[in-house]
């Protein structure tokens, strides 16, 4: 959050030594449109986002239209007296989103799942691909014929007797420990 404020500041004090603080204010005017500013904003320039840790925008959503004026002006009185649909057309000419439509889940997931999952597949078709058209096949040592073969001479020639396989082997009642 700092590195966004600090940011915001270096990019308005360079917007304001290149072109002047006028010209500077006139380019956000003309970006914000007829947008009421009506405060600070999270990072200090008169822009719009719905955020559910800085609730509070610094321009209005829509612009003024003279059913927006009209209802500003009811809102001064008693809000006893606006309907729920008045609440709520002031409340949408100010904010886009309620905090519960904020906070409701976007469905990002499945995308982040998705391109997990074919990424996977990728890579598992490659290795397919690379197994079948680069790879030589397995030795034929390696079936179970060969190893039994393997595992029988280690045994006669009594490979590695203190802590190996020949370690395990009783040579007296010719079966494992």
């Amino acid at each position: 959050m700092a590195n966004v404020n600090l940011a915001s500041v270096v990019l308005r004090t360079a917007l304001r030594a290149k072109i002047g603080t006028r010209q500077s204010h006139d380019m956000i005017a003309q970006k914000i449109g007829k947008r009421e500013v009506v405060g600070h904003g999270w990072n200090g320039l008169p822009v719009y986002a719905d955020r559910v840790d800085y609730p509070m925008p610094a321009i209005r959503f829509k612009e003024n239209t003279r059913d927006v004026l009209a209802l500003r002006e009811k809102e001064k009185g008693d809000w006893k007296k606006m309907s729920v649909q008045e609440k709520k057309a002031l409340y949408r000419a100010s904010f886009c989103q309620t905090f519960a439509e904020m906070k409701h889940p976007t469905g990002e997931w499945k995308a982040c799942l998705g391109a997990a999952l074919i990424a996977a597949s990728m890579s598992l078709i490659g290795m397919m691909l690379l197994k079948a058209f680069v790879y030589e096949p397995i030795p034929e040592t390696f079936d179970e014929e060969h190893q039994k073969a393997q595992l029988k001479r280690m045994l006669d020639l009594n490979i590695n007797p203190i802590h190996g396989v020949s370690s395990k082997w009783d040579y007296d009642n010719n079966k494992w420990k």
